[in-house]
């Protein structure tokens, strides 16, 4: 052990118990150690004076992952009918299924190099491979840190190679026109593999092609991971003679062919899923496998070989969210390389299968049934994407036409793409109604062996940089750097915007950007004549101006259909009224609707899904122009043939309807539209008539749709209801028709439109919408809102000016906007941007509702625990239909209660009894007090899962006193993170004070703290400190620190000085009451003092954005939290995720991420102000995600890894101990935190109006603030107790005996009133146990970086004495892109030691090279940072002060101003300081930008987005959708073609000319500034001709800037003086 103890001064072990050695090549032994990214030979420092034995290993942290098998093949699925309609035997169409979906997750890098003069090499080969290696901390490791999730190359074929082997092997050599070559995983078995060969030799036998030879493909297994080597395949290739066919396309349309028919032949057989072409061409070749990158070309001893050429190389390295990552997923595909992620694969495949039998093209020759099917539900995302861009472009597209169909950009409102390039829009059109877009995060790479190219997403949600040499190669990459490349040698240098593509034509040897590609494709055919010929638009109609119906008739309409009183007046009142969803707060706390003993609507019982980590949610407000609502009505022809007549739909500009646009559709020729009337017939009994009357409907569609009706209307509309036909829940026709159509293949030839009384919120549209309604016509909600117009009430508010005046129509247009606007929040929830692709799609979760149900109507969405049939669910329907019929029928709307809390309504889990009780106790300290308030909860209707379950346990009770102590217990404990200003000052600090006594841990929220709570109090006298004069009941000693610091999406109040304070840091990627949007905090809210902690203005509403923007995927999270550890490598960092199904497998991305701690919460937790449909309708129970994600992570080796916590609804002691046994380790209090502080729930937090002064900013309302911090610690003295006695019964001695324990859980013996078809096995499962005990994962240390550059620099004596001492130091360092987050950590030090402003010393530090993402993160005042070369994304991320210059290389290629030096969203947080970039930046530069001075030379889309401060100057080009959301700061933007208007977001600012003498000034010495330190050519032209510039530049104002010197050219004189006083 002895060199173990020479390494101890460089790495400290903080294992006890080392779990890998390695030797090392001079053969000391090694302990290696570092988180997750296995850092590798290929990225070691080189330039280290550390010993060599130190140097170039990987270190590990991990616990020996559990020897799970892994599935490491693609289970095709393998029902196959009979002969079906079409003569040949085609497999049944099958639901794509949810849980395979969310199964598998990935997100990656990629890149691309070719060389354009078609010159095949060995350094193409070698240089993807150096990439590959560079790439390697994109990718992702498994628990044995050895087994990567998948890494790739494809290239074009190296017939020297295989012809050289030919003749060794005596074979003559390949004709290379005719032959394929296939490379092929085969299974494990050498007997099974002699069998797989025998079927394909027969298949292509049959098909006329000759077998060559097959070839086992040379590897070196020593370098495989432990998981990968046993899921390794055999790996094989094939040659192939292609003799009857000479054209090119022939040969490859056979070899597809072949493919397809052999993969259906082996689906029938025991082996077929082990068998898998990773690539079957003529043209091109793919080498892949489950590696670490940097391990791939020593595994392939092929790609050394001298002989290996190509002239082209895609190369990939996959992060899998999954961690049973299977060979055949590695990538790239056949075709794509993919970095991102579909979030519409559900709704894809789904429609691709109905397309599968109206797909017909003549290169075929009539063969199309027999390369069915063309998707695989048990595939990735990127396989999916891959077999469908593979079917079009083998039926003769090009591969920039087939991925401009699948992934358009938003070309709808697009300044350039209107203008110059009207056919690109037309192309677009032409296919919107045909094909819905693979929507989601997305950089592609492709290639067919002739061209190769890269396109983006249309948000532009994945990097990608490209550059050209001199010597006529291209590259594209996810990151620059990942090749030594010689910047004079450089012609070229850009980056891919949202929506744009580049291709290279490898034949031609033309590079095409953007427009040049997409206008070829479009000129092909005349798609703008067949547009304007064809589609037809819908006209707007009316609104009607008078009610239809009698007053008595709506309200026996409303109840018979199931509206309450709330509905009516709390949501589509306020939507008539407002135009906008009702804001609402706190959370949901009511029980799921199958565990209620009230009647709820079908809708009740799906949750929304929502976009977390694997991929981001979109902004709808301020970046609303990617998002679409229209939709195309009729039928969807073959879209493998072009033609005018696949143009002919109808055009909705959106899917609500009212009755004229229904009665329009109805009346037009072509659709012939049929309605279906939707109601079953009781008159026989209940049972049955439900499920047979929906496959009466069923049968009725299909006739329809087999006579030519291309639009089914499903209506619940009848002139006189009856009592003995009620309606079917329109839910449930729609989706059932959708699902009959698409399992008969007919889907395609119409569309369904619901007209209906049962639909008035926006998450009633969403699922309609979700499970397949083109368009609502909602007739009984849009009559509502008529009736509330003409009512005398209404009138009279109106009148009175108590109420905006709106007229009958408006009240109309009002909820529809509404309606429309909430839509827009739920796609964008998802991170979905188009309806169309929403469609179907059915982007939610269930539950509640059993399995008859959800397989005839909703199949394929997942619903874990099972519920109603589908009699319950009809007398269900039933209970609210009749009360339209009863004699007593009551006079106005029930009020159910299910919003606000009322007596005799439905239970709320926070009611006014719970928190009376929960006062007397905590502030009498009452025992007795507090077993009342535990009786209240035991007593209590069942509420929340958990209600159904109870104890038990085979071991004799102990006495209480041998169970581990109270305080230990409450160490667990946290609370949520609530936000100082969505709670005032007092709460917050008292709930801090309380949690820092207990030893537990309070939450920061979002929106930074004031550092005057960081140091213990030692003024109290009398339960009173002059610094704190606000609380009472304080001690000496007490601390009003929040040990958690969050890391919210608006990064309001992150500074490096926030972060180094803290114990824990959090990233709140979402949030339990309101899960994929951001958090908003009304301006009334926003005092001063709230104003100066965020570095904002007060008064002005802050909504932070729904994503983070720099999470758009499971890799940019690592970065994240890789950032955060850099900054303070003491803090634990945690990642709060929302639960929903699928979270495992998030969690093990997250897990893999670094990540220390992640927390779960609940779909019930609290917010301060949040509308209504999200409070209700997003999320699920914590017992379901906490299950899941505890038990993936065991089942996937990284449970040890990570501590569990778990928060939502927590009031007690037994919840506890349910969360402890069903695998957690710390557990979250919120609301009843804010409770026992004197919270009475009110629930109005959102008005600024809380009668006791918890969640209110009004200062005579604070002074009411009755909690003291003793109140709160009482309380969890109590529950901790109660865990004690508890642990008692069972006979436990101390928490961590019964911590992931399922088998402690009995279902409790209770009946429901709805159904006795729960099925809660899914909690009650297990899989194992952790290896070590909860209490050993929760002291491990905090998970390292690994050796990071900042040690270097920090290790340096100059450097560190420069800190210690203030002074001044001047040093210069070599950069790679693997050293990432680079000054983080040197900027904790100094954040630490000096506060933000503080620091009197200056580092002057310049670093040459490429540096990795997050250059220059969180830097304080007194580091001036230079950068020669070029940097990534998120440079100057949080930045608080300090200088940074980014310039290129001398002497380059290309011209500095026109190339893309630094990456995606700059300064990102970033609270003050200058940065100045001589180069143009990528995607959202300076996003929600507080302080900064920046200089850029040209920036992507979203330039200045959601800006509170600063002054941002642009002396070029900027991209679209400029300034949105920016509240404060100011802009200037040099516009010398005019084009600059129409790009800017005019919704806050205002733009003009630089008139304000101060603003010239401002802008003048910015540029100044800026050549002086960048030697900038454009900004000395500038300079030079002041005068003919200075009248191009733009300012941009935000109302908050108006009267500001710089901005207002009329600023009194008067006022300069003080302005200089001010500014100095």
């Amino acid at each position: 052990m002895a060199n173990l103890q020479s390494l101890s001064p460089i790495l400290h072990l903080s294992y006890s118990k080392p779990t890998s050695f390695f030797s090392s090549d001079n053969g000391s032994l090694l302990v290696d150690f570092v988180g997750l990214y296995c850092k590798s030979k290929a990225t070691a420092r080189r330039r280290l004076s550390l010993s060599a034995n130190t140097r170039s290993k990987r270190f590990f942290s991990t616990a020996a992952a559990a020897n799970n098998s892994v599935r490491a093949i693609l289970d095709l699925p393998t029902t196959t009918t009979s002969a079906s309609d079409h003569g040949s035997s085609a497999p049944q169409p099958k639901v794509a299924n949810l849980e395979d979906i969310i199964s598998e997750r990935g997100a990656c890098g990629v890149g691309f190099i070719a060389n354009l003069e078609n010159k095949a090499s060995h350094g193409i080969v070698k240089d993807a491979l150096t990439a590959l290696g560079c790439m390697e901390h994109r990718g992702g490791c498994g628990a044995d840190n050895d087994s990567g999730d998948g890494s790739g190359l494809m290239t074009s074929i190296p017939w020297d190679m295989f012809n050289n082997w030919a003749e060794n092997q005596g074979i003559a050599s390949f004709d290379k026109l005719h032959t394929g070559v296939g490379m092929i995983f085969l299974p494990k078995d050498d007997n099974l593999t002699e069998e797989v060969k025998k079927v394909i030799v027969n298949t292509f036998r049959q098909e006329g092609l000759e077998v060559l030879g097959w070839r086992p493909v040379p590897v070196n297994t020593s370098v495989v991971g432990l998981y990968a080597k046993e899921a390794m395949p055999n790996i094989w290739q094939v040659f192939v003679r292609v003799v009857k066919e000479e054209n090119a396309d022939d040969i490859e349309r056979e070899l597809y062919i072949c493919r397809k028919l052999i993969e259906r032949a082996a689906a029938s057989e025991s082996w077929g899923s082990e068998l898998y072409f990773c690539s079957l061409s003529n043209q091109t070749i793919v080498y892949k496998g489950m590696l670490r990158s940097e391990v791939l070309g020593l595994f392939y001893s092929d790609l050394q070989n001298d002989l290996y050429k190509s002239p082209f190389a895609i190369y990939h390295r996959r992060y899998s969210t999954n961690t049973s990552p299977r060979w055949p997923l590695a990538q790239p595909m056949r075709f794509l390389g993919h970095n991102g992620e579909i979030n519409t694969i559900q709704g894809n495949l789904n429609w691709m299968q109905s397309r599968e039998t109206s797909l017909k093209s003549p290169v075929w020759r009539g063969r199309e049934n027999e390369i069915r099917p063309f998707g695989n539900p048990k595939a990735s995302d990127s396989a999916n994407l891959d077999s469908a861009a593979e079917l079009l472009i083998r039926s003769g597209r090009s591969p920039d036409e087939s991925l401009m169909i699948l992934v358009p950009e938003a070309y709808k409102n697009h300044p350039t793409l209107t203008i110059k390039y009207p056919e690109v829009v037309d192309f677009y059109d032409y296919y919107k109604g045909q094909m819905e877009a693979w929507d989601g995060p997305a950089l592609l790479l492709f290639s067919d062996g002739k061209t190769v190219g890269a396109c983006l997403d249309r948000n532009g949600l994945r990097p990608a940089r490209y550059w050209r040499t001199i010597d006529n190669v291209v590259y594209v990459a996810s990151e620059v750097g990942v090749l030594p490349v010689d910047d004079s040698k450089v012609t070229m240098k850009g980056r891919l915007g949202p929506g744009m593509m580049i291709t290279a034509d490898l034949l031609s040897g033309q590079v095409y950007e953007n427009t040049e590609v997409k206008k070829r494709v479009a000129a092909l055919n005349p798609y703008g004549k067949w547009v304007s010929e064809n589609m037809r638009s819908l006209k707007s109609v009316n609104f009607l101006s008078a009610t239809v119906l009698d007053n008595e008739t709506i309200l026996r309409r409303q109840q018979a259909f199931g509206y309450s009183s709330e509905d009516v007046q709390m949501i589509i009142e306020t939507m008539a009224a407002q135009g906008k969803e009702p804001t609402f707060c706190m959370g949901d706390d009511i029980p799921l609707a199958i565990l209620s003993q009230k009647p709820h609507m079908l809708y009740d019982y799906f949750k929304q899904r929502f976009a977390q980590v694997t991929n981001p949610a979109i902004d709808p407000l301020r970046e609303g122009l990617v998002m679409s609502l229209e939709v195309n009505i009729g039928k969807r022809r073959n879209i493998l043939e072009v033609g005018p007549e696949n143009a002919s739909q109808v055009t909705l500009s959106s899917p609500v309807l009212n009755e004229g646009e229904l009665e329009l559709l109805l009346k037009d020729p072509q659709l012939r539209a049929q309605v279906l009337p939707t109601f079953f017939d009781i008159r026989k009994g209940v049972e049955g008539s439900l499920e047979k009357t929906l496959y009466k409907l069923c049968e009725a569609a299909d006739e329809a749709v087999r006579n030519g009706s291309q639009l089914l209307v499903l209506s619940d509309h009848a002139v006189e209801m009856e009592a003995t036909r009620p309606a079917i829940p329109i839910l449930l026709a729609v989706a059932a028709v959708h699902q009959h159509l698409i399992q008969n293949g007919l889907r395609m030839s119409a569309s369904i439109v619901a007209d209906t009384a049962q639909c008035f919120s926006t998450h009633q549209f969403a699922c309609l919408i979700g499970y397949g309604a083109s368009a609502i016509c909602p007739y009984l909600a849009l009559e509502t809102c008529r009736q509330w117009r003409l009512s005398a009430k209404t009138v009279n508010l109106m009148r009175n000016g108590k109420m905006p005046t709106v007229t009958i129509e408006q009240a109309q247009t009002n909820f529809c906007k509404a309606i429309k606007s909430g839509l827009l929040k739920i796609l964008s929830k998802m991170g979905i941007s188009l309806l169309s692709s929403y469609c179907g799609a059915q982007i939610f979760e269930i539950y509640g509702l059993g399995k008859e149900i959800v397989d005839l109507a909703f199949c394929g969405s997942v619903s874990k625990i099972g519920g109603l049939t589908f009699d319950e669910l009809a007398r269900e329907t039933l209970s609210f239909w009749v009360k339209a019929f009863s004699e007593d029928t009551a006079k106005r709307l029930e009020n159910f209660g299910f919003i606000q809390f009322r007596p005799g309504g439905e239970y709320h889990g926070n009611n006014p009894e719970m928190s009376k009780l929960l006062h007397k106790a905590v502030r009498q300290k009452s025992e007795s007090a507090f077993s009342i308030y535990q009786q209240h909860l035991a007593n209590r209707p069942v509420n929340v899962l958990r209600d159904l379950l109870e104890f038990k346990s085979d071991h004799a009770p102990i006495p209480v006193g041998k169970v581990e102590p109270a305080l230990s217990i409450a160490q667990r404990f946290c609370t949520g993170g609530m936000s100082l200003g969505a709670i005032s000052r007092e709460t917050h600090e008292a709930i801090a004070i309380a949690m820092n006594r207990l030893g537990g841990k309070s939450n920061s929220g979002e929106g930074g703290e004031d550092p005057i709570r960081w140091s213990p109090l030692t003024d109290v006298v009398d339960g009173y400190s002059p610094t704190l004069p606000h609380l009472k009941g304080l001690q000496n000693g007490d601390t009003a620190t929040s040990a958690i610091k969050q890391v919210a999406s608006g990064r309001f109040g992150v500074t490096p000085t926030f972060l180094a304070n803290a114990d824990q840091i959090e990233i709140k990627i979402a949030q339990g009451a309101k899960p994929g949007e951001g958090g908003q905090l009304p301006g009334k809210k926003v005092s001063a003092y709230i104003a100066r902690l965020r570095n904002s203005k007060p008064g002005v509403p802050l909504i932070s954005p729904p994503p983070h923007h720099d999470i758009y995927s499971i890799e940019d999270l690592a970065q994240l939290i890789f950032d955060l550890h850099q900054v303070n490598p003491k803090a634990k960092v945690s990642v709060k995720l929302v639960a929903e199904a699928g979270i495992g497998t998030v969690a093990s991305g997250v897990s893999k991420g670094n990540a220390d701690i992640i927390q779960i919460s609940g779909h019930d937790g609290g917010t301060g102000a949040s509308p209504i449909s999200s409070i209700k309708h997003a999320g699920g129970p914590w017992e379901l995600g906490l299950t899941e994600t505890h038990q993936t992570l065991i089942e996937n080796g990284l449970r040890e890894r990570v501590i569990l916590r778990v928060d939502g609804g927590f009031k007690s002691g037994v919840d506890v101990l349910m969360a402890a046994a069903m695998g957690a380790d710390e557990y979250g209090f919120g609301s009843v935190a804010m409770i026992a502080t004197g919270c009475v729930m009110a629930r109005i937090c959102h008005t600024n109006n809380c009668p006791v002064g918890v969640a209110s900013q009004r200062e005579e309302l604070r002074a009411r603030f009755p909690g003291v911090p003793g109140d709160l610690v009482n309380f969890f003295l109590y529950v901790a107790e109660e865990v004690r006695g508890i642990l008692a019964q069972l006979g436990y001695e101390k928490l961590d005996d019964i911590i992931g324990q399922t088998d402690l859980l009995k279902p409790r013996d209770i009946s429901l009133v709805k159904t006795q078809h729960l099925d809660l096995n899914y909690i009650l499962s297990s899989v194992g146990l952790p290896k070590w005990s909860s209490t050993e994962i929760r002291n491990q240390e905090v998970h390292s970086n690994g050796p990071v550059l900042d040690d270097i620099l920090l290790a340096d004596p100059e450097i560190s004495k420069a800190i210690e001492n203030e002074k001044e130091v001047h040093k210069t360092i070599k950069i790679y892109n693997v050293d990432r987050a680079v000054c983080g950590r040197v900027a904790g030090v100094i954040a630490k030691k000096y506060g933000d402003t503080g620091f009197a010393g200056q580092l002057n530090i310049t670093f040459t090279g490429s540096a990795g993402q997050s250059f220059a993160c969180f830097l304080t005042p007194g580091m001036n940072i230079q950068l020669i070369g070029e940097a990534n994304d998120y440079v100057g991320k949080g930045m608080a002060g300090g200088e940074l210059v980014v310039t290129p290389v001398e002497n380059t290629g290309f011209c500095p101003e026109d190339a893309t030096i630094v990456g995606n969203t700059c300064l990102y947080g970033a609270t003050g300081g200058q940065i100045f970039v001589r180069g143009k930046a990528g995607e959202r530069f300076a996003v929600r930008n507080s302080l900064v001075e920046a200089v850029v030379e040209g920036t992507g889309d979203h330039c200045c987005e959601y800006m509170t401060g600063g002054c941002v100057v642009v002396l070029g080009k900027v991209g679209r959708n400029v300034a949105a959301g920016m509240t404060g700061g100011l802009a200037y933007i040099l516009d010398e073609d005019d084009t600059l208007i129409p790009k800017v977001n005019k919704e806050i600012v205002k733009i003009q000319r630089v008139t304000a003498p101060v603003g010239q000034m401002q802008l003048k010495s910015l540029i100044e500034a800026h050549v002086e330190k960048t030697g900038s050519s454009k900004g000395s032209t500038i300079l030079k001709e002041w005068d003919k510039y200075l009248p191009l530049f733009w300012q941009l104002v935000p109302p908050s800037e108006e009267d500001t010197p710089e901005a207002c050219a009329e600023y009194q004189s008067t006022a300069a003086e003080q302005v200089t006083l001010q500014s100095a």
